[in-house]
């Protein structure tokens, strides 16, 4: 199952509970509990603050991996320098080279939540060669995907995008969750959109996409 999301900050608010709708999603879902965050009408990255005195102590605490910025000069993404979730580095997009695979999520969005440990048990088993983030998507209650981030043992660094920066780029969220690949050489491929449930199945999916064996 996936969370529908609203577009661009600038497109009308009715045209995001339309997509909403569409997606078949609303207050309660087939995991429980709401399936998706509460989204304001004009999301800003300026209006959000996605690193408040709670969630760098929460983050502190935790044994989450700080953000930092990649080695590449131009690794395929576009040039968008995104908060770090929780406090911490800031980072440019650019700056990331693959093999990555590139996790959007939000807090309040159920499906999102179940498939943290099968990222997280990937990350483990294969990070060292193919990198896992994390990004909270327009979501105006951060604190909240970080809390239950750390809640489902994520260690991966985690950026946050309130304001929509993202959406009609390669890394556009139409729905939550949605994970991309971003390869060797550059490209961006959608590696699943909606939740994953194993590592092995992260596993399958990241090796037919980017044709490597891990």
């Amino acid at each position: 199952m996936v969370r529908a999301l609203g577009r661009r900050a600038r497109v009308a608010s009715a045209a995001a509970l339309l997509l909403a709708v569409l997606a078949g999603c609303g207050n309660s879902s087939s995991g429980g509990g709401q399936s998706g965050a509460p989204l304001a009408d004009e999301p800003s990255s300026s209006k959000v603050n996605v690193a408040t005195a709670e969630m760098v102590a929460a983050k502190k605490a935790s044994k989450v991996e700080a953000c930092e910025e990649g080695p590449a000069s131009d690794g395929g993404l576009p040039s968008i320098v995104l908060p770090c979730l929780g406090g911490g580095e800031s980072a440019d997009l650019a700056s990331f080279e693959g093999p990555m695979v590139i996790n959007l999520f939000q807090g309040f969005c159920a499906p999102c939540k179940e498939e943290m440990p099968a990222l997280q048990s990937f990350y483990e088993t294969y990070g060292d060669e193919v990198p896992v983030v994390g990004i909270d998507v327009m979501d105006t209650v951060p604190g909240v995907a970080l809390e239950e981030a750390i809640s489902r043992g994520v260690t991966f660094p985690m950026y946050a995008d309130p304001g929509g920066e993202l959406q009609g780029g390669p890394l556009t969220a139409r729905a939550v969750p949605a994970t991309y690949v971003l390869s060797s050489s550059g490209e961006v491929e959608l590696l699943q959109m909606g939740g994953m449930t194993s590592a092995a199945q992260v596993k399958e999916l990241v090796e037919k996409k980017l044709g490597i064996e891990l």
